[in-house]
């Protein structure tokens, strides 16, 4: 039995990284499910796996056999089946979400979706501002507002240019030591930012579309790659929305950090902070020390609205 890395999969094959160093394809022997999630793929890069292997026709292939326990996973909604989730990706240091304020926009609730999920499986996120060097004043103005309410809240932002290379340095040792994963919106600089941090990597990238303000889909798998410094990435395709998943209505003001803070406060200890008298995070909103936009984006999730999008996918349409 080896054991390695789960490096890319496909749905059917799995490229597995072994402790020596070889790299084998894999495939799943039979149905392999995970106690307590309901995933269509049981097995996410970033998996450490039991795996033998078998020879075919003078072809050395592997079966995965078993999967170590997880660290963490990143989870969404699945395409078409609500019922069922997707992993993204597991095992994973570092989170870096890119967030554009233009050519795409990216809203805050899908931002606070992303980072309620992240607190939820315990993955540190760092909020990228990228474009900064295509930024009208407005924009910057709009960035700085938006980077300032989240390192309030507790959150690490940078303001990065992937086409200048502005604080490129400054992710690359945020990276160092970890495995990280880039995420946001199609067309957000995903590709170019890694392109900037490995340019032996050459991944591909696509203009936004003028006409939709939307990334063109240049990613189709997660894939994590072993970089020339001390550090891997997992490159993930673009998310239109962000669907959340399996959490508790008493549990949703846990992962928004400034609500739980004040959660001691409040008269009820069950406060969901709607109506309830007495209540410390509804009386911080109203003295404008919580932000309304993250207020807004809790409700949101708690009453289960799905961001303005009927389905929560990867452009992959």
């Amino acid at each position: 039995m080896m054991t390695g890395i789960v490096y890319k999969s496909t749905g059917s094959w799995y490229t597995v990284k072994a402790e020596n160093g070889n790299i084998y394809q894999c495939r799943i022997k039979g149905k392999f499910r995970i106690q307590g999630i309901k995933s269509t793929n049981p097995i996410a890069v970033g998996d450490v796996v039991d795996f033998s292997l078998e020879t075919k026709s003078d072809e050395v292939t592997g079966v995965i056999e078993s999967i170590h326990e997880r660290k963490n996973y990143i989870i969404r909604k699945s395409v078409n089946l609500s019922k069922q989730t997707h992993i993204i990706a597991a095992n994973i240091d570092v989170v870096f979400l890119l967030i554009t304020i233009n050519n795409p926009t990216t809203f805050t609730t899908f931002i606070d979706r992303f980072l309620v999920t992240a607190e939820a499986y315990d993955i540190r996120v760092v909020l990228l501002f990228n474009k900064t060097d295509n930024q009208s004043e407005e924009e910057f103005m709009e960035a700085k507002y938006l980077a300032s309410l989240y390192r309030d809240i507790g959150y690490e932002c940078l303001g990065i240019s992937a086409k200048t290379g502005k604080n490129v340095e400054k992710v690359k040792a945020l990276m160092t030591g970890n495995v990280s994963m880039f995420s946001g919106h199609s067309g957000v600089g995903k590709s170019t930012l890694v392109n900037a941090i490995e340019p032996t990597l050459n991944l591909k990238t696509a203009e936004t579309s003028e006409q939709h303000q939307q990334g063109q889909h240049t990613t189709t798998f997660a894939e994590m790659y072993d970089l020339s410094f001390d550090a891997k990435i997992i490159d993930t395709p673009g998310i239109k929305g962000f669907g959340v998943v399996d959490i508790a209505k008493e549990e949703l003001g846990d992962y928004f950090p400034e609500f739980f803070e004040l959660k001691s406060e409040c008269k009820f200890n069950n406060c969901l902070h709607i109506n309830e008298p007495q209540c410390a995070v509804k009386e911080a909103l109203e003295n404008e020390e919580i932000a309304w936009s993250r207020y807004k984006s809790y409700l949101q999730i708690l009453e289960g609205e799905d961001e303005g999008y009927r389905k929560n996918v990867y452009d992959s349409e």
